[in-house]
């Protein structure tokens, strides 16, 4: 057995135990394996393993892969997205993940329309006021969630947050309940994925109700 391949069945052990404790089913969570700096030829050991789901975070170290490895990966954008990156992303990836600002939405719906194409999105939510990190807060979230619904070729389908980095498991507790509860006042139709939950946390994001979680070191080792 590859370590690619035990690193996945222990995940998927993970995932398993998290769900049997809070009731859920496996089957709810989707795996984003996190694809940054990973070679196309390791993405692909691990679309073999069963994984469609990948997400990078930069387009220039993506496009490659884009164009050689197999066309049925769904490809997540979750690194902090430029404006003048977007018509290179927009209809290539599955889901955004990362619209955190009403002039990335803005650039997001006008490549979109001029393409006559529906961008599925997700709207990040900062859980840590860290400096740095990227994210609408969680009081400005509500505008930019109204915003979004209303606008053409744009398609929202939930929301990304980053928890707090602390062993605390009480502040990653509560920043994960407070996105579930701003996640749980969008309409129905718009509540499909609610991403959060990484390596080192993806047990309590379950039990909190993630939906997608994404995960780069416990899939692929540590990035050098």
């Amino acid at each position: 057995m590859s370590p690619l391949s035990e690193h996945w069945q222990v995940l998927q052990e993970r995932i398993v135990a998290a769900c049997a404790r809070c009731g859920r089913s496996p089957a709810e969570i989707r795996v984003v394996a996190v694809s940054k700096s990973v070679s196309a030829e390791r993405i692909a050991e691990a679309y073999a393993l069963g994984l469609r789901d990948f997400g990078e975070n930069y387009w220039q170290e993506a496009r490659t892969k884009l164009d050689t490895l197999p066309h049925d990966i769904r490809w997540h954008f979750i690194g902090h997205l430029q404006t003048n990156k977007v018509k290179y992303v927009v209809g290539r990836f599955a889901l955004i993940q990362v619209v955190d600002r009403v002039s990335l939405l803005q650039e997001i719906q006008r490549v979109a329309t001029q393409r006559e194409i529906i961008q599925p999105v997700l709207i990040e939510v900062r859980l840590a006021e860290v400096a740095g990190r990227a994210g609408v807060s969680l009081s400005d979230a509500p505008t930019l969630i109204e915003q979004t619904l209303q606008t053409p070729g744009v398609e929202l389908q939930g929301l990304m947050g980053v928890a707090p980095f602390t062993n605390d498991e009480s502040v990653v507790r509560s920043a994960f309940q407070n996105l579930r509860c701003l996640y749980e006042q969008l309409p129905v139709p718009n509540r499909r994925w609610l991403s959060m939950g990484m390596s080192h946390d993806l047990e309590i994001a379950i039990e909190e109700g993630s939906t997608m979680l994404r995960i780069g070191t416990a899939l692929f080792g540590e990035r050098t």
